[in-house]
């Protein structure tokens, strides 16, 4: 283990018992390690993690990837859409299903139905025949109401228990392509080889037996004998609803905390509960430099005007908030300090926070920090800093919508 791994966990042992205090004596990213063992949330240490920039960037490793697998592939997605990236995996899983590799897919009853592209019933069955065994979360069935609470909203893959993908991108041309009506869709994605690909496969068979009532398990669909070279330090932190609804949240919220210089955050639905609210307020009063980056178009009609509310609210704190032009920017990342991160499924809205499963990969790596604060930095060519002059812009109607939706957004 590098020297570094080793101050951290040390550091992380003695702040474990007491992590709030812990904020004020160690560095920002020991604090947060020391939180996540008082949570008994494991931080794997010999991990290699590569940052995917593009939807082109991660289907083209994906796809190399699914090649090569020998043994089990594992997809948790929302959603696949019925498009042409879509069939090209399917395709792909098709023929190493045939080769005798085991293909298992999830993917999000609603989540599925909310694409104008869904998987219909004859394209699944067409599926299974060609050897895929795809389920549905929770599919849509009478009576429709009692789906609306919980969503799987993770995105993962885990190839024969040695290299996982996990962060904000479903299975979409858009990805690639953009959409006419919003232009460019940017968004992150993480692939992973070390120790946490475990902590990934068991989130994805955890999930697999919730929807199959099957079993599924065992040492062969895990790794003990990593070789990846390097000693990055990466935890793996979910939201399950009902038995750990809240220890993602906590986690961004203990991140915030730890924070001792910056905060750069971007998010493509930025409508946080109070918690966060406070945490990032609080922030700005101690005087950290806040950075938030929200889109100015957005996929889902409304959110924008609630996003506009809230940014404003934190910008009259003392944040900086930029308007990002080029696209949609569908990311999720926090940086902290420029010494860790957080890359995931998790948008800041309430429906992610408190309803949804989602997981996010905390990387304790400054030369990841500062490539992603790097990213930050150059998408503010591209975007609009917020002040009160381009607030008076916005319509007294635009601004109405936004504190409706606000006050909407335990709803949504």
């Amino acid at each position: 283990m590098k020297k570094k791994g080793r101050r951290l966990l040390c550091i992380a042992l003695l702040a474990a018992a007491s992590p709030i205090a812990a904020q004020h004596t160690a560095s920002s990213d020991s604090a947060v390690i020391g939180f996540l063992a008082s949570r008994h949330i494991p931080v794997t240490v010999h991990n290699t993690l590569t940052l995917l920039k593009s939807g082109s960037e991660k289907f083209d490793r994906l796809f190399a990837d699914i090649k090569k697998a020998k043994r089990h592939i594992h997809l948790e997605y929302f959603n696949f859409r019925n498009d042409s990236i879509g069939n090209l995996l399917f395709d792909l899983l098709a023929d190493k299903a045939q080769e005798g590799v085991e293909v298992r897919a999830i993917f999000d009853g609603f989540g599925n139905l909310s694409n104008n592209k869904p998987l219909h019933k004859d394209y699944l069955q067409k599926l299974r025949e060609r050897g895929i065994d795809i389920v549905a979360f929770d599919p849509i069935r009478f009576p429709y109401l009692n789906h609306i609470a919980h969503r799987d909203h993770r995105k993962i893959v885990v190839i024969d228990a040695a290299i996982a993908y996990m962060g904000g991108m479903n299975v979409a041309d858009y990805y690639i392509d953009g959409l006419p009506e919003i232009g460019d869709w940017r968004d992150m994605h993480l692939r992973i080889e070390g120790e946490a690909v475990n902590e990934l496969q068991q989130i994805f068979l955890a999930m697999w037996n919730k929807v199959t009532e099957q079993t599924l398990g065992g040492d062969m669909y895990f790794n003990h004998s990593f070789h990846t070279g390097d000693s990055m330090l990466v935890a793996i932190v979910e939201r399950t609803p009902r038995t750990m609804p809240r220890q993602l949240r906590e986690t961004i919220v203990q991140s915030i905390r730890a924070a001792q210089k910056k905060i750069q955050i971007v998010n493509p639905y930025f409508i946080p509960d109070k918690p966060i609210r406070r945490a990032l307020n609080d922030a700005v009063k101690r005087g950290i430099t806040v950075e938030l980056m929200i889109p100015a178009k957005s996929d889902i009609p409304f959110t924008p005007d609630g996003m506009f509310h809230v940014a404003h609210r934190l910008m009259k704190k003392g944040a900086d908030v930029y308007v990002y032009n080029n696209g949609f920017h569908h990311s999720k990342v926090m940086t902290v300090d420029d010494k860790f991160c957080t890359v995931g499924s998790l948008n800041f809205d309430y429906r992610s926070l408190r309803y949804d499963y989602e997981v996010n990969a905390f990387i304790f790596d400054a030369p990841t920090a500062l490539a992603l604060g790097g990213v930050f930095e150059a998408d503010k060519a591209h975007s609009t800093k917020m002040d009160a002059h381009t607030w008076k812009k916005r319509s007294c109607w635009r601004r109405f919508v936004g504190t409706i939706a606000n006050l909407m957004a335990p709803l949504m």
